[in-house]
């Protein structure tokens, strides 16, 4: 069979792409058409691979959000694997990862199938996530918020979040249990750790917490937790709590039966929150590194 392989560039090719994705992965969120044409940027790169004109496969390429990494995707549908159609597109991303400039290739895996393609590649675990599920079955009560906190969202007061950035999302970025930092632009802050809903805990006027949820428009039912995080000074004072629970009862309110989210490893304190709030630990994913020598 003839192999191709292209670069996305008509809404055609992205709703291919959005299919590989959403077939290979369907327990995960996948950007709608409008989300993918707004992150389009020259470093990034989106590919599709076609044997005999029939999509088999698809591939993405960028900077990732960890300093001086480059991530690549390789996805293959099921009934076409073994075939080199993955090696090819590892090939094409890596060279666009060469290009950028980059010196580490980061990737992940969430199956056994997945892992032993990145091994034969020679990456290496570098970090683990957990993913954790809420299942919804009632009304969802939220506990009071700290005394002094006003609780509202971006979409109700656009710019809260991208002026956060230095104040609160440095720090709270700063505090991701990885093996390598992570190196999140103010842009790409105000652009992809977006949510909507976007939950934001003030105190005199400055951000101090924040947690969000995004829906998952090919599952209505499903939503996926944003980033959860309260500034240093004020934790222990319940507000992730009180955040949280903010975003569970927006998500039974708007008829939401699941709401996943991945934590770090490493991140204990959050992951007994979740757990303390009643999420299941349903996945656990693996990240991966190779430095390119």
């Amino acid at each position: 069979m003839a192999l191709e392989i292209t670069r996305c560039e008509t809404d055609a090719d992205y709703e291919d792409w959005r299919r590989v994705r959403i077939a290979v992965i369907p327990y995960e969120r996948t950007q709608s058409l409008a989300e993918l044409r707004r992150g389009d940027k020259p470093e990034r790169l989106m590919l599709l691979a076609r044997e005999d004109g029939v999509v088999v496969g698809h591939g993405l390429a960028q900077p990732s959000d960890t300093a001086g990494g480059g991530s690549v995707i390789p996805r293959v549908l099921e009934e076409h694997r073994r075939r080199g159609v993955g090696t090819a597109l590892l090939e094409r991303l890596t060279q666009h990862v060469v290009e950028l400039g980059l010196p580490v290739l980061r990737a992940g895996a969430d199956d056994d199938g997945a892992l032993a393609f990145a091994h034969r590649f020679g990456f290496e675990e570098v970090n683990r996530e957990v993913e954790q599920t809420f299942r919804i079955t009632g009304p969802i009560t939220v506990t009071p918020a700290p005394d002094g906190v006003e609780v509202v969202t971006e979409q109700e007061r656009p710019g809260l979040w991208a002026a956060a950035y230095e104040r609160f999302g440095l720090e709270a970025l700063a505090g991701f249990a990885v093996d390598t930092p992570l190196d999140v632009s103010p842009e790409r802050w105000a652009r992809d750790w977006l949510a909507d809903p976007q939950f934001l805990a003030l105190h005199d006027g400055q951000v101090v917490g924040c947690a969000g949820l995004d829906r998952d428009g090919d599952s209505p039912t499903r939503a996926e937790n944003g980033l959860t995080a309260v500034r240093r000074d004020w934790r222990g004072r319940g507000l992730a709590v009180h955040l949280k629970l903010r975003t569970l009862a927006w998500a039974a309110e708007h008829g939401i039966e699941e709401v996943y989210t991945w934590t770090q490893d490493g991140n204990a304190a959050m992951r007994a929150l979740n757990t303390r709030l009643g999420y299941a630990t349903t996945r656990t994913g693996i990240q991966l590194a190779r430095r390119l020598d």
